[in-house]
């Protein structure tokens, strides 16, 4: 364990509060114009799932966890577990829904992803901040809206629903961000 003030704690890194293991899902640093400057973290315990929301003062100490973190490729999904592959010894691991999270529909065949271990249990995952999928449905363009900051709904080949420009069809292939599945461009290949 090593000790760190709480505003250098980011999102995916895994402390240690009252002897378990948590990862944390968002941390937010927030100087106000009076008042002391705080980190507000929402954390999941690794053991049980719970969430729970801290705050600490920017320069209290928090006990960060080892952790060690290597690059996997996703290979498929068995039920409750995603199977992933070490691409230097070509072991396989096993995942749990619950550890993946929202990411889950983002998660792409032969996808490299940073996988965070601890004692050899996964315990969170990084995907890609962008990938590229298609647009499976998506409504027609309806005549006089040209205008370039006009968006309209879209459900891509994962499921997701999104807004893109009105110039998008189906068919036509986007880049997302993994992390909320917004538009960010069309794809260039």
């Amino acid at each position: 364990m090593v000790s760190v003030i709480a505003s250098q704690i980011r999102k995916g890194q895994v402390v240690e509060k009252d002897g378990k293991l948590y990862v944390v899902l968002t941390a937010e640093n927030t100087h106000p114009g009076k008042g002391t400057p705080v980190t507000q973290l929402e954390m999941r315990r690794i053991s049980d799932g719970v969430k729970i929301t801290d705050r600490y003062k920017t320069t209290d100490s928090i006990e960060k966890a080892f952790v060690e973190e290597r690059p996997y490729n996703y290979l498929y999904h068995d039920g409750d577990h995603y199977i992933f592959m070490d691409p230097e010894n070509f072991e396989q691991i096993s995942v749990l829904e619950s550890v993946i999270g929202t990411s889950v529909p983002f998660l792409l065949e032969n996808m490299e992803v940073h996988l965070s271990t601890h004692n050899g249990t996964p315990i969170s995952i990084e995907l890609p901040a962008r990938v590229t999928l298609e647009v499976k449905e998506t409504e027609p363009v309806t005549k006089g809206q040209t205008a370039s900051g006009s968006f309209k709904p879209a459900i891509l080949s994962n499921g997701v629903r999104t807004m893109v420009p009105t110039h998008i069809v189906p068919g036509v292939r986007i880049v997302v961000l993994t992390e909320d599945g917004s538009y960010v461009e069309r794809a260039k290949d």
